[in-house]
């Protein structure tokens, strides 16, 4: 992260942000923000709601 020049200083009313919490672990073959269910792909081909497509 870039740092503020010395010559620079924040407002006087600002007080410091608290920090920032680390992100929970995923288990294993979980994914974020992934499909629920089943993995779509688990044909060759995409698959949702029984049409399979593919790319």
């Amino acid at each position: 992260m870039a740092k503020r020049p010395e010559h620079l200083k924040p407002p006087r009313h600002l007080s410091k942000n608290p920090p920032i919490p680390a992100p929970e672990p995923l288990a294993a073959g979980e994914e974020h923000g992934g499909p629920k269910g089943r993995e779509p792909t688990r044909y060759g081909d995409w698959e949702n709601k029984g049409i399979c497509w593919d790319f």
